[in-house]
C-alpha cells in the first residue's frame, strides 16, 4: 500500500495534475511493484498566500508525502525516490530543486483498509523488498 498527498499551488495542480499522478504511479509500479490499479493521490490545491516556501523555490513548488506499510528496505526507498525525482521532471517539468517527497512507513497493523486491519489481508504484492 501507499498513499499520496500532493501539495502545490491551485494553478500548478490544474495544470500538471494528470503528469504528476502518472509519474508517481510509474514508480509506484515499477519500484515499489505494486500493482497498476493501486493508485491513491490525494491532491491538495493551495491558494498562493496559503502556500509559503523559501524563496530558492519556484511557483512550481510541490510537497508529495507517501504514506506506505513498512517493510521496505533502505535501498528501495532510495530507488523510489530517486525514480520519483527523474520522473515528474520528464513527466511533469517539475525541476527536482521545487519536489520534496517525505515517505511515511506504518506498520500493516496500524491501517484498516476493506474492513479489516491490514496486517490480516491477503496481498496480490510483496511489500519486503
Amino acid at each position: 500500500m501507499a498513499q499520496f498527498k500532493i501539495y502545490a499551488r491551485r494553478t500548478q495542480l490544474a495544470a500538471n495534475r494528470a503528469a504528476i499522478s502518472d509519474a508517481i504511479h510509474a514508480c509506484v509500479t515499477s519500484v515499489l511493484g505494486l500493482p497498476p490499479e493501486k493508485r491513491f493521490h490525494r491532491f491538495i490545491a493551495m491558494e498562493e498566500g496559503d502556500f509559503i516556501h523559501p524563496a530558492d523555490r519556484s511557483s512550481r513548488y510541490t510537497i508529495i508525502e507517501v504514506s506506505l506499510f513498512s517493510g521496505r528496505t533502505v535501498e528501495t526507498k532510495k530507488a523510489f525516490i530517486r525514480a520519483l525525482f527523474l520522473q515528474l521532471e520528464k513527466q511533469a517539468g517539475l525541476s527536482p530543486q521545487d519536489v520534496e517527497i517525505t515517505l511515511q512507513e506504518w506498520p500493516k497493523e496500524n491501517w484498516g483498509i476493506r474492513g479489516q486491519p491490514a496486517d490480516e489481508l491477503a496481498l496480490n504484492y510483496r511489500v519486503e523488498k
